[in-house]
């Protein structure tokens, strides 16, 4: 008979944690722990994980409304979150636990989390900043609410097919989404088009259609759960789903119209505006999210504080760009229509609520409407904007502006097709105008608010941007955490800026060799992930050469590739030379309608696969173009890179925040003057990056004293070489001509300056080669990379905010 007397120490007891793993098994998922599959798992996973997180949520919110505090309010298009176990596993301290528990079982942590798909909320920057500042707030102990859209297909997936872009429906919500909350009891009609009708002294907006906006809520975790804060997504509903009569009568597609209608609103992110259709369909869907998120904040603050006049002591509203810029006339509605307040003292509380941060420079992203479309669709708005219109255009006479200031000032845009300027009136209705670098925000007083500036001098502020140091170090990159903790000590968990005690270590040799360890490691796994998905084999020990962001003109993936068939070239034709072995990534969406950004994307493909082939040039070339670049794929190739590409033309690029998480993973930035480009040389040091060709400034002078690009291109032979290759087909057998328009915009005109940057930038290449060969010269800068970037963490750009512009440190 077998003893039951065994060495207690071989007896293993289930973790509390792991008991309720099995119970939410069995009684939300309905299996058995013996029958459940992975994906199973995965769901009482994140279940179990979310219970632990729903109590601090809960009493997060209770000592909120305990202490009457003010709320942060963030409206933005995109929340590009990534996924999210991960996340809040970390920072609820609850990892440990949650591989123990799995492990039990025979689960492995890891592979659960690749089964969490991509949030589809977001493209690039703009959504990925919006997740760091939620990520933040809840971190600095700040309430807050991010409103936005719930997508149900994302942008798009990306499929690369013989080199090119195609656009496929993100499908990230087909299995539903278990971090989230639908609150029904939230929920707000939403008005289109229809009249505005005299009711005695004031007016009622009667729309034409409404639809319902429903909230869905999921939580956003900070550090060591100090906070749980909401991201509050709206989906959208008909009021009558079908019509019965129309369908009793046959016309069975006719009867479902109103249900096609609205979910058209949370369907697409940016669809497609080159027609008529899609224009009217991105601004409903601009104003269906901010006019639910400002019903859902005024609504919120009458119930709590009873008094509408006090909204600014309460409620900070920030809007992330200029799409919820439809809020000011929105907010100016409630307080006027619905809440009975004079014009003048309505004015007064909505720019003392509400700040704007811009992100651009570009024309065409300060986005304007056709008057005619936004009268047609929100009669009241365009009402209460003339009205607005006409005060701001009257205190500019009064302060002496002449006709062609106030013009430039005027909300509506009169020199051709009359259109309403969002930015202006976005500028006009905020108490605080933020850029989100340095010398973004210089020339935005000097270019796109120049003559607003001139008007409300005080209104225009920096706040540069910065990235969570929770995901984009210690989460996408434990090796180097752990190796950094067993460094400095853990202060740096807390504070990124203590990062900076690594500067006394980066001459050492042994530390040096534990950074290259790490870093190849992770150069070996994302070599196996691209050898696994793409069939294409990287040599860890190259150096990767990675631009990933969204595909652009002005972000010049051109100029990269054009100084890539140089170096090919080259190759080539020296092969006596000691070249350094180079991995060239690339990455990112074009949008749908964006021709040349998609020849771009072609453009790398067709390089890619005449490279990869050669066998003259052996492995000292290797070009890959990843596909469906987002989140995740971005915590794999960040932490692998050894070079950043951050090459966007002067005075193009707002901030950018690739170049803050490069850096913090012990990458080097080769970069122009732009963006934060140049706060991190000032941090890292002029010898720990390398920056080349024009200026901001010179950029300006060249294209207002003529530039000929013709010229230039003729005097350097390895430009002309490597433009005549690519433009008479050399990469494109099929199509010869398929790149001829793209290269000859560089010769016509040049606007993005890639043939005036060429030279400068192909040497900035080569002495990156030099410096590659001094191995102990190489980790040094890398290190002081990562110790002098922790300025760049968004805990620090959220409390500028959090003291300067919302008053609520």
């Amino acid at each position: 008979m077998a003893s039951d007397s065994g060495p207690a120490s071989h007896i293993v007891l289930p973790s509390e944690f792991d008991r309720h793993i099995i119970r939410v098994l069995r009684h939300r998922i309905g299996k058995d722990e013996r029958a459940a599959k992975l994906h199973d798992w995965y769901n009482a996973s994140i279940f179990a994980l979310r219970d632990e997180i729903i109590d601090r949520w809960i009493a997060s919110t209770r000592r909120t409304h305990d202490e009457n505090a003010k709320r942060v309010y963030y409206l933005s298009m995109e929340f590009l979150i990534g996924r999210l176990l991960r996340d809040a596993l970390s920072n609820m301290g609850m990892t440990v636990e949650m591989e123990q528990a799995l492990a039990a079982h025979g689960l492995d942590l890891s592979a659960i989390e690749e089964l969490e798909p991509d949030a589809a909320l977001g493209n690039g920057g703009l959504g990925r900043l919006a997740a760091c500042f939620m990520e933040s707030l809840a971190t600095l102990d700040i309430p807050a609410y991010g409103y936005g859209i719930r997508y149900v297909n994302g942008m798009f997936r990306q499929r690369i097919d013989d080199g090119w872009q195609v656009e496929l429906p993100e499908t990230w919500l087909a299995h539903g989404n278990p971090w989230e909350f639908e609150r029904l009891e939230s929920s707000y009609r939403i008005g289109f088009g229809g009249e505005v009708v005299a009711d005695g002294e004031g007016v009622i907006w009667n729309p034409a259609e409404q639809v319902e906006a429903i909230a869905v809520d999921t939580p956003v975790v900070g550090w060591r759960g100090r906070r749980v804060n909401t991201l509050r997504l709206w989906s959208a509903s008909p009021l009558d789903p079908i019509q019965l009569d129309a369908f009793n009568a046959g016309d069975h597609f006719g009867a479902l119209a109103e249900q096609v209608r609205a979910e058209s609103l949370v369907r697409v992110l940016y669809p497609a505006d080159s027609s008529p259709a899609g224009q009217e369909l991105r601004l409903r869907q601009e104003y269906f999210f901010t006019a639910a998120s400002i019903q859902d904040i005024v609504r919120r603050h009458i119930q709590y504080d009873g008094d509408i006049r006090t909204l600014p002591e309460k409620a900070a509203i920030q809007l992330n760009d200029t799409h919820p810029s439809v809020a000011v006339p929105e907010l100016m509605r409630l307080l006027v229509d619905a809440q009975g307040l004079e014009f003048n003292d309505a004015w007064e509380i909505c720019k003392q609520t509400i700040s704007y941060t811009n992100h651009t420079l570009l024309p065409e992203a300060l986005e304007t409407w056709p008057l005619p479309l936004f009268e047609r669709l929100l009669p009241r708005h365009m009402q209460i904007i003339y009205a607005i219109n006409s005060r701001i255009l009257r205190e500019a006479r009064k302060a002496g502006c002449d006709a062609e200031r106030i013009a430039a000032i005027s909300l509506i845009d009169e020199s051709g097709e009359r259109r309403v300027r969002m930015a202006n009136l976005a500028f006009v209705g905020a108490h605080s105008v933020n850029g989100v670098a340095a010398l973004h925000t210089e020339l935005m007083k000097e270019t796109v608010f120049a003559d607003l500036h001139q008007l409300y001098p005080t209104r225009i502020n920096n706040k540069t941007n910065g990235v969570t140091p929770r995901r984009w170090l210690q989460q996408c990159n434990p090796g180097l955490t752990d190796v950094i903790r067993d460094a400095i000590g853990d202060a740096f968990l807390n504070d990124a800026g203590k990062l900076s005690d690594l500067n006394v270590l980066a001459d050492d040799p042994q530390f040096g060799e534990h950074i290259a360890e790490v870093k190849r490691a992770n150069k070996v796994v994302l070599a196996d992930y691209i050898r696994k998905t793409m069939g294409v084999r990287l040599d860890p020990d190259a150096l990767f050469d990675v631009q990933i962001k969204r595909i652009h003109e002005y972000k010049r993936q051109l100029l990269n590739l054009i100084e890539t068939v140089a170096l090919y070239d080259q190759i080539r034709s020296h092969p006596e030379r000691d070249w350094v072995p180079r991995v060239k990534i690339f990455g990112g969406k074009a949008a749908s309608s964006y021709h040349n950004a998609k020849l771009v994307i072609k453009l790398a493909n067709d390089i890619a696969r005449r490279v990869n082939s050669d066998p003259s040039v052996g492995g000292l070339l290797k070009v890959v173009f990843v596909p469906n670049y987002n989140v995740s794929l971005a915590e794999r190739i960040i932490p692998a890179a050894d070079l950043s590409e951050q090459i966007s033309t002067a005075g193009m690029e707002a901030s950018g925040t690739g170049n803050m998480k490069f850096a913090l993973n012990g990458a080097l930035t080769i970069g122009t003057l732009d963006g934060a480009n140049i706060e991190i040389k000032d941090r890292v040091g002029d010898e720990n990056i390398v920056i080349f060709g024009l200026t901001a400034d010179e950029v300006a002078e060249k294209r207002a004293n003529g530039y000929d690009p013709r010229a230039v291109i003729e005097s350097s032979r390895e430009l002309s070489q490597a433009l005549s290759a690519v433009a008479s087909g050399v990469f494109s057998p099929d199509d010869p001509h398929r790149y001829a328009g793209l290269i000859g915009g560089i010769y016509d005109h040049d606007w993005f300056m890639c043939a005036a940057d060429f030279d400068s930038y192909a040497a900035a290449q080569r002495a990156i080669d030099a410096r590659w060969e001094d191995k102990a010269a190489w980790r040094a800068a890398a290190i002081r990379n990562i110790a002098n970037v922790g300025w760049f963490s968004s805990d620090r750009t959220i409390a500028e905010y959090a003291r300067d512009i919302w008053k609520v440190l």
